[in-house]
């Protein structure tokens, strides 16, 4: 039966230590919404019953510098990702090559959110940037790396091609990302959304807008199944 009960509660957060036990990878705190304390204190708990490296996302970069004064030495900040993480990577140990494909360098931060979450949690990552339709050549020239990847994640935005284009491509899962880059009638990102969502792809799962960290998430655990953590 899983463990469900080991809880550091701190007052304001309930910190599920089991969380590692569960699913391999520590509880993940989402920044937005939090102060720089109660983001530092959660990351300490973690540290402190040794369940690093801990991820906290969407910081911006005030935040993060009082999150790293608290905790000192080993707080790291990505601030394209708007990423913080505490303790090192963990060592590639997974089946294969994560591929993150983004359409356009607006695209970026919500790519390298899914890049370097992958890369924490003990993944070998390959970055592909400014791959997007409207230059398809730019895509073509990168077939190699993304027919050898166990799982590729495409990031893109406008009207979201980029994921049914890279699906009809390669033969392993694809996670398609829409981001909320685009002109007016892009609508934040709803259009790219629901284009992936009716991609003729098979093969292609979509996550929410802008989501980079879910998407390097569940690429995670695509690459680490079958493998005890």
């Amino acid at each position: 039966m899983k463990d469900y009960g080991t809880i550091d509660n701190l007052g304001f957060a309930r910190v599920d230590l089991a969380r590692q036990r569960r699913q391999g990878v520590p509880e993940v705190v989402y920044g937005a919404g939090k102060t720089a304390g109660q983001i530092a204190a959660i990351l300490a708990s973690l540290r402190d019953h040794g369940q690093t490296p801990a991820l906290a996302t969407r910081m911006d970069e005030d935040k993060a510098k009082a999150v790293a004064d608290a905790l000192g030495d080993g707080f790291a900040y990505f601030p394209e990702a708007r990423l913080g993480r505490l303790g090192t990577p963990r060592v590639p140990d997974g089946h294969g090559t994560i591929a993150i494909a983004a359409a356009g360098t607006s695209d970026l931060g919500v790519a390298e959110e899914a890049a370097l979450t992958a890369e924490t949690l003990g993944n070998k990552v390959v970055r592909l940037y400014d791959v997007g339709v409207a230059g398809l050549h730019r895509l073509l020239g990168c077939v190699d790396e993304l027919s050898s990847a166990s799982v590729v994640v495409a990031v893109a935005g406008m009207e979201g091609a980029l994921a049914s284009v890279v699906g009809g491509l390669v033969d392993c899962p694809v996670i398609a990302v829409p981001t909320s880059v685009g002109y007016g009638a892009s609508f934040g990102g709803v259009s790219a959304l629901l284009s992936m969502l009716n991609s003729c792809a098979a093969g292609v799962s979509v996550v929410n807008i802008d989501n980079g960290f879910g998407a390097g998430f569940l690429a995670h655990r695509i690459n680490h199944m079958g493998i005890c953590r």
